[in-house]
């Protein structure tokens, strides 16, 4: 693309904290994370260099899916605080120069919403359209079936019957998370009328959870088959990116834009690059950015989450250069992540956690991932490298709805074969949500300076090591490494944030290379994924010098004759001359 083409916007140059609340910081000693928790950490957010912060739902729920289960959209959940409380934490980030983003789940509500006990309180009732409802089937013995074959992403049938009316519901998630019917115009006008709420509260935009779900195909066909292992089968098909997505998506958008505020959608189960376009091209008028799975999905196996795949670097390759390239050439936008709180801990996923290597491998990551094209998200605990639960943590201590449900499928199903489970039980500890949700570490006192009681979810014994008390401010730490990152992109912005995107080396099993351009000025950025050390060679008419070197994780690099010699999980980005 012309860079004189290019269309500068605020929230291109931001980088954004997100705060999962239960974990955070507790204020109150009751072992759970709270707003005025937040509220005495944004000096340390600041520090960072962050200048939005996200958090995870803080409304009124009964907490069947940690908060995505909403039952007031206009209160807050009492153990995190108070709508004072919020509106404290909104003055708080704007005193700072920081902006506050909520995250909005629209899709489904609690059901123990008002609605949704409405709605089932009678077939009559004015609320009974605000969700989806149908007849259930019947098969050759005439026993009752759900009205289609689409499972719920935790497990099971989609569908939850209601005796009293003799009918089902739609739950794309738990049963207690009942889907709302986009296509009747109240429940748009409810949508709007929360968004408006809270944005006038001086809340600066949102996260819009699972946002490609909301407009289905009217029919609601059964699914294909595609896991022949299981009666219910993913529906996707028919629910993400629906008919009226773009429709729905343009009505919260015209909003947002009058108040001059930021969306991020996460959008699953959809990697066609040109799908995407439609959501976040930079004169569609619908959002900002999106988040895509496909990182993340890379070492998913085929029986699921918690099934293996080995990934390579080639695949990781075509995942980065396809969305870089395309978002770049036509006017979208990336969002720059490999941690939240659905996704485990970078470090001991995609590269080691062990003593010696976890510090350089947290600052590899921060490389490879912060200097790319597109707004760069950091998840708590994040920037001072944490790691996963150790794999001596039985599964019976785990939290998270889907690892306990997909636990209990497999020792359901497979209850002799030791193999699987032990493999399985490897996966949960690789991957499994609770990764992300265990307490913030913020020194070596008891429960890691979380809270001074027991945490809701027990705390990673590595609190000890790796904790923010002896990393922010101290010269050569993962909290300041990542700081100086930020920077950097903001020093050299027209280069990290506006150039253009190049993929070296693309078949390279070890290092990830590219360059980023700006009107004839090249960096180039060189991460070795790897805890051994590799020699890669410097693509033609790029050198290097060590005068030019800008961000390096050693310190300094070593490059002979067109040759790098890369120590383990070495990281660099340098002008190329």
């Amino acid at each position: 693309m012309a860079q004189s083409a290019i269309k500068r916007a605020w929230w291109k140059e931001c980088s954004i904290y997100q705060i999962y609340p239960a974990s955070f910081k507790d204020s109150n000693g009751d072992g759970i994370g709270d707003i005025p928790g937040i509220i005495s950490k944004l000096d340390y957010i600041k520090a960072l260099g962050i200048d939005i912060i996200w958090s995870c739902p803080i409304y009124k729920s009964p907490q069947v899916d940690m908060g995505y289960d909403i039952s007031d959209y206009k209160d807050i959940y009492a153990p995190y605080g108070t709508v004072a409380d919020v509106e404290e934490l909104i003055k708080g980030c704007h005193d700072r120069g920081m902006k506050f983003l909520m995250d909005l789940v629209v899709n489904h509500t609690s059901d123990q919403h008002k609605w949704f006990q409405e709605a089932k309180s009678s077939k009559d009732s004015p609320y009974r359209d605000w969700y989806i409802w149908k007849k259930p089937k019947y098969d050759a013995e005439g026993k009752r079936q759900p009205p289609n074959n689409w499972g719920a992403m935790w497990g099971g049938s989609a569908w939850e019957y209601d005796e009293p009316s003799d009918e089902y519901y739609l739950h794309l998630f738990a049963p207690e998370q009942p889907d709302l019917n986009w296509e009747h115009t109240p429940v748009r006008d409810a949508v709007h009328d929360i968004v408006r709420f809270w944005l006038d509260k001086g809340v600066d935009g949102f996260r819009l959870d699972v946002i490609n779900f909301i407009s289905k195909v009217p029919e609601l066909p059964d699914a294909p088959i595609t896991r022949k292992d299981q009666v219910y089968q993913p529906g996707d098909k028919y629910f993400a990116c629906g008919p009226r997505l773009h429709e729905y998506l343009l009505e919260i958008g015209s909003i947002l834009k009058e108040y001059n505020a930021f969306s991020v959608g996460e959008m699953p189960c959809v990697q066609d690059p040109k799908e995407i376009l439609k959501a976040v091209a930079f004169d569609r008028g619908e959002l900002n950015m999106i988040f895509n799975f496909e990182i993340v999905d890379m070492d998913i196996g085929d029986e699921g989450k918690f099934s293996p795949r080995p990934w390579t670097m080639p695949i990781l390759k075509r995942i980065v250069n396809k969305w870089q390239n395309f978002m770049i050439d036509n006017d979208g936008w990336n969002s720059l992540y490999l941690e939240n709180h659905d996704q485990s801990r970078s470090v001991s996923r995609w590269g080691s956690d062990l003593p010696e290597f976890r510090t350089l491998a947290a600052k590899m990551f921060a490389t490879f991932l912060a200097l790319q094209s597109g707004t760069v998200f950091v998840y708590q605990g994040q920037e001072i490298g944490m790691i996963n639960i150790p794999i001596e943590r039985p599964v019976s201590e785990y939290k998270d709805l889907e690892t306990l449900n997909a636990w209990k499928e497999l020792l359901e199903r497979h209850p002799d074969d030791k193999e699987l489970q032990r493999i399985t039980h490897q996966e949960i500890q690789l991957k499994s949500r609770d990764n992300a949700r265990t307490p913030m570490q913020w020194d070596t006192s008891k429960y890691g300076g979380f809270s001074t009681a027991e945490p809701w979810q027990k705390e990673n014994e590595s609190y000890k090591d790796i904790n923010a008390e002896s990393q922010a401010g101290v010269k050569g730490s993962v909290f300041e490494y990542w700081a100086s990152i930020l920077r950097l992109r903001k020093a050299h912005k027209d280069i990290f944030i506006y150039g253009d995107f190049r993929l070296l080396d693309a078949e390279h099993q070890d290092v990830f290379a590219y360059t980023r351009t700006f009107e004839g000025k090249t960096a180039i950025i060189v991460t070795n994924f790897r805890k051994t050390p590799v020699e890669w060679t410097l693509p033609e008419k790029i050198s290097l010098q060590e005068t030019n070197v800008l961000v390096s994780n050693y310190g300094g690099i070593s490059v002979v004759g067109g040759k790098a010699s890369l120590r383990p999980f070495e990281a660099f980005a340098s002008f190329a001359s």
